[in-house]
């Protein structure tokens, strides 16, 4: 059965869920081997044999963390050399994105972003995309060299399926280029306690019609009760009432969590392409004419102040 190599997203050492999910998708089109880079790598093989990896290949040099892309590329390329896979796994995000695409150009390949689904195929991985502001949905495949595909958090349940897990040290030999942009400096994000806004399985956001930052706290309320992660739209951001970091559209984040709750959002094409791969979509909006109702699974015509306070406490009821 032919190799499929997953990029690893960790911090020192604790894999992230996104990478959990490419391990289920890879198995569906070969044997899953995990690439491993920078500090803490000989503390992910546990995790990642749990769910599927028959070998993790690491490497752990200073370069990963004082300098920006270029030897994460190094070391996939040299990856790819090594085992001649059927595809490349990464998670799409910001810096996954610009990985997949110096690796495509560097190997000769096609590359396809922003998968919601991966399945085998005669030719190759077939992956599915939702494209035009999520108005179409896509099967496509590489035609040319190794495929080279980014695949959005919550794309596929995570599932154990112990493997082998053998680590083996990854010989890697960093470019001219790899020194070329240097991280000057570092800044730690202040948690919320809450999940991470793009990998979070679910999500409640809240538009215009929140009408402040002071009435965020409304909607901050029924994400806890969900242990959910807050979006905002953009008018929302726009406005000052909560930050661009949660902003959810074409413009801020993309999300594809399992529930989304739209709460005071009209549905404006730039927030829908944010959210609408959303497995269940769930909106509260007084105007029984806003686009999000064209959407969504499930619809509240209601005034959010009275209509999300009370499901905040039917959740922590029936969980008490």
């Amino acid at each position: 059965m032919a190799e499929v190599l997953v990029y690893v997203d960790h911090v020192d050492g604790a894999v992230r869920k996104p990478t959990l999910e490419l391990l289920a998708l890879a198995r569906r089109i070969g044997e899953p081997v995990a690439v491993a880079l920078g500090s803490g790598t000989e503390n992910t093989a546990a995790a990642l044999a749990e769910h599927g990896a028959v070998k993790v290949l690491t490497h752990d040099a200073s370069e990963y963390a004082d300098y920006l892309v270029v030897p994460k590329v190094d070391a996939l390329q040299a990856a790819v050399a090594a085992v001649s896979p059927a595809a490349v796994l990464i998670p799409s995000s910001a810096e996954g994105k610009e990985i997949a695409a110096r690796l495509a150009l560097r190997i000769g390949s096609g590359i396809i972003t922003d998968a919601v689904d991966l399945e085998a195929g005669d030719e190759g991985p077939v992956a599915t995309q939702s494209v035009f502001a999520a108005s179409f949905t896509t099967a496509s495949r590489v035609s040319k060299g190794t495929p080279v595909i980014t695949v959005k958090a919550n794309s596929a349940a995570v599932e154990a399926a112990p493997a082998a897990g053998s680590v083996e040290a990854l010989a890697v030999t960093f470019s001219a280029g790899a020194t070329g942009t240097k991280v000057t400096g570092r800044t730690a994000r202040e948690s919320t306690g809450r999940p991470e806004l793009t990998e979070a399985a679910i999500v409640v956001s809240g538009g215009r019609g929140v009408g402040g930052t002071e009435n965020f706290a409304i909607i901050e309320a029924l994400a806890d009760s969900l242990g959910a992660a807050v979006g905002a739209s953009r008018a929302a951001v726009d406005a000052g009432w909560y930050p661009h970091t949660n902003q959810v559209g074409q413009t801020g984040k993309s999300v594809s969590p399992q529930l989304y709750i739209a709460s005071g959002i009209s549905g404006a094409i730039q927030h829908r392409a944010g959210m609408q791969t959303s497995k269940t979509i769930v909106a509260v909006n007084k105007d029984a004419e806003a686009p999000i109702f064209d959407l969504v699974d499930f619809g509240v015509v209601g005034d959010l102040f009275n209509v999300v306070p009370q499901l905040t406490e039917e959740i922590k009821t029936r969980k008490g």
